[in-house]
């Protein structure tokens, strides 16, 4: 089994003209030929799945965007380049070799659901990425590929809630990306429409979703499936990094098993080591070593109670204690909640004390009988993913090693200096995972001050303009 490069280009494409040799803007080509629902026909039949994470079929989200498009109000696409799930760098990657690939793909998604604004979100802190895309959006307008639809890029904060869908369309319109609970195909952007006016659906779709758009209008949703699994056609772009020999980003065919993967692009365990457990990003139940010989697809992962998730494999061997994985993972969700929901954030913190004081051998009954409780209530009335990642991957982990937190309880085990530090990756340098380290340093409240105010996020900024810039669409004028 050898890496594949339907998506993650081997070399980055410099230019616009050098992607046409090789042949790209066939599939917008084709596109500008079919009526909007042939091109949704085409994205359905081949199966695509959305690659950020929940693996919703991108046809049917076309659909749907369509179904419910306004007469009076345009319809937005936004390509959510927000990466900040924990182990993964694959968005970041194919911005870096191949912009174009994506623009080409949400022009298409612009057909298929009418639009007449494409969105790139990113964060101000991918300044190479961003600049990079920029450059691509003006050489796609200046050969005429975009036609009437408006490209823009937008650049907003590194919070992990950014990414969240409904949160990314708030943090475009002007605020804190605090999750809403109207889903996006009903309300989209209000920015571009007059306030009086009802806000027609935005279409959300991840960087690498995108670019699988092209080649399958291009070439047919039957070659889209001529590699993969019948209920995961096509490729997956993975990241891996932990405690393997190198980290790295590589394409593999939906249905390679994860061992292999790991091997491909990380080098597998390092040496004399094996490989303890793998997290898939921190959505989803811990992967044992035992079941490495998974296959990577949606229904292979599902199967074993985990998920493919962003297809960031976090890899951990045996010198890794898992209960400080379990500190790590915790600290980071209860750091990057936002507050509207009290249990979400208050369980949370709650979690991440516990289990800090677990990882270090100095927690007692009564705290482990306090995270068992608050494992059960910290996702009552969630309106996001967010509580319910809590609960799916710390019980994941204290079913798979339950010794490891019993030592913990006895004493019987040397405490770890600090939980494992579970934060976004900055970059991928020589093989080097370069992982955010201030994530240590910051509080529940979103600050880096030294102590926490102890409010929480949604009461310290609702009121506050955020810092990023409420008018970056400002200079659009499509109402």
């Amino acid at each position: 089994m050898s890496l594949v490069h339907r998506v993650l280009y081997p070399k980055a494409i410099i230019s616009l003209d050098e992607y046409v040799t090789r042949g790209g803007g066939k599939g917008l080509q084709a596109a500008n030929r079919l009526a909007p629902p042939a091109i949704i026909e085409q994205v359905l039949a081949s199966g695509l799945r959305g690659r950020g994470g929940a693996g919703f079929p991108t046809g049917r989200k076309w659909q749907t965007v369509r179904e419910n498009h306004s007469p009076t109000a345009p319809t937005t696409v936004i390509v959510n380049a927000a990466e900040g799930e924990p182990g993964t760098f694959k968005d970041r990657t194919i911005l870096r070799r191949n912009p174009f690939l994506v623009v080409e793909g949400a022009l298409i998604a612009a057909l298929a659901v009418q639009a007449d604004l494409v969105v790139f979100a990113m964060k101000q802190s991918f300044a190479g990425e961003v600049e990079r895309m920029r450059d691509a959006i003006e050489e796609a307008e200046d050969a005429g590929w975009a036609g009437s639809v408006a490209l823009t890029v937008f650049e907003g904060p590194d919070e992990y809630l950014y990414g969240e869908e409904s949160a990314l369309l708030e943090t475009i319109d002007g605020r804190w990306p605090f999750p809403r609970v109207v889903p996006t195909f009903r309300r989209g952007l209000r920015t571009v429409v007059a306030d009086d006016t009802p806000a027609a659906p935005s279409l959300v779709n991840n960087t690498e979703t995108l670019s699988n758009v092209a080649r399958i209008v291009g070439r047919g949703p039957a070659w889209f499936r001529t590699v993969g699994t019948e209920q995961s056609p096509g490729t997956m772009v993975c990241t891996v990094t932990g405690y393997t020999r190198r980290h790295g980003v590589g394409e593999v065919r939906m249905g390679t098993t994860l061992r292999e993967a790991i091997e491909l692009i990380g080098g597998g365990p390092r040496t004399g080591r094996r490989i303890k457990a793998v997290l898939s990003g921190v959505a989803n139940g811990v992967i044992t070593g035992d079941q490495l010989d998974t296959p990577i697809s949606y229904e292979g992962l599902a199967g074993i109670g985990s998920g493919l998730g962003s297809g960031g494999f976090i890899v951990f061997d045996d010198t890794v204690d898992m209960a400080a994985v379990a500190a790590g993972v915790s600290r980071f969700l209860a750091v990057e909640s936002c507050g509207q929901c009290s249990p979400c954030k208050l369980d949370g913190i709650t979690l991440a004390q516990r289990l800090a004081k677990v990882s270090a051998s100095e927690a007692t009954e009564y705290d482990f009988g306090v995270i068992r409780k608050r494992l059960g209530t910290v996702a009552d009335r969630s309106r996001c993913f967010l509580a319910t990642q809590q609960q799916v991957v710390l019980n994941s982990l204290m079913q798979a090693f339950p010794a490891e937190f019993d030592a913990h309880e006895r004493r019987d085990r040397v405490g770890a200096v600090e939980p494992e530090l579970i934060a976004e990756l900055l970059d991928i340098r020589d093989g080097k995972a370069v992982l955010d380290e201030r994530h240590r340093d910051k509080q529940p409240d979103w600050s880096y001050n030294k102590h926490d105010s102890g409010t929480v996020p949604v009461e310290r900024y609702q009121a506050v303009a955020p810092p990023w810039g409420a008018n970056q669409l400002a200079h659009l004028s499509l109402a």
